[in-house]
């Protein structure tokens, strides 16, 4: 029989149904089970930790969250691992968005303390941002924000995320990543520091191998996670080159896909006999 003792799940288009909800009386069920069995839940997502933690009010204390695609790590409430971009790498970056051929590009910053935007940002922009960073704050200027800068996350037409990406790889080698999770979203993150190399830490931290964990997302910055894991789910509405990814297949976020995976482990049925 399978021997799981991690269970991560990203959140939007994964574990969350496209209402952004879950069905939460099953789940409660199946998490006491997991409990029981000593196997661990964390949460694995592009978004901030202070969003995430309000899905989970209950049991947000004894979980972990791999938060901002792993450059900001929360076990049981305590911080495990902060990541941070050098001041001038930011400078630069800001410098290449403005300069780049990206129309209807907008941005925030993601830090330890809050997301930050410009006041020049459209309001629309900001009120949408709003339902992933539930810290968010303006700044007439970047010395104006006194905080660990962690990650990008941007927004623009779907038909300019290539070409956002490549300028990223070609300005930014080494310095930063860029990941897509679909629907004109794109972070830029610190190179490494992805939602593997947080299970990773965890993993290390409990003494969990690869092939004990049973992970699912729906999304570029879900691959490295996908792969890594022995049990990597892709959504039924992810992409193509996330499903190849990924060494199984879960029904769409919109069917409980993930919830569906967990009873199949909690029965033993297979792939976890």
């Amino acid at each position: 029989m399978a021997d799981i003792k991690l269970i991560a799940v990203d959140m939007d288009g994964t574990f969350l149904d496209d209402r952004k909800n879950y069905n939460r009386a099953r789940f409660a069920e199946q998490y006491a089970e997991l409990k029981a069995r000593g196997i661990r839940f964390v949460v694995a997502s592009g978004n901030q930790y202070y969003q995430l933690r309000t899905f989970f009010p209950e049991i947000a204390h004894e979980i972990a969250f791999v938060a901002e695609n792993g450059a900001y790590i929360i076990e049981a409430g305590e911080d495990r691992f902060v990541g941070e971009f050098p001041h001038d790498d930011v400078e630069k970056i800001i410098d290449t968005l403005a300069r780049g051929n990206y129309p209807e590009l907008n941005y925030v910053l993601c830090g330890y303390h809050s997301a930050w935007y410009f006041s020049s940002t459209p309001a629309a922009y900001i009120e949408k941002m709003r339902r992933y960073c539930y810290r968010l704050q303006p700044v007439e200027r970047l010395d104006a924000i006194h905080d660990r800068l962690f990650k990008f996350a941007l927004n623009l037409p779907d038909e300019y995320v290539p070409i956002l990406m490549a300028d990223i790889e070609r300005h930014h080698a080494g310095v930063a990543t860029a990941v897509t999770s679909g629907h004109g979203s794109v972070d830029l993150i610190i190179p490494g520091l992805h939602k593997a190399h947080g299970l990773a830490l965890l993993q290390q931290r409990w003494g969990i191998t690869h092939q004990q964990v049973l992970a699912f997302g729906d999304g570029g910055n879900d691959l490295e996670m996908l792969s890594q894991a022995g049990f990597g789910y892709a959504m039924a509405n992810a992409p193509e080159r996330v499903k190849a990814a990924a060494k199984y297949l879960a029904p769409s976020n919109n069917q409980e896909g993930v919830l569906h995976v967990i009873q199949q482990l909690l029965e033993g049925r297979p792939p976890f006999d």
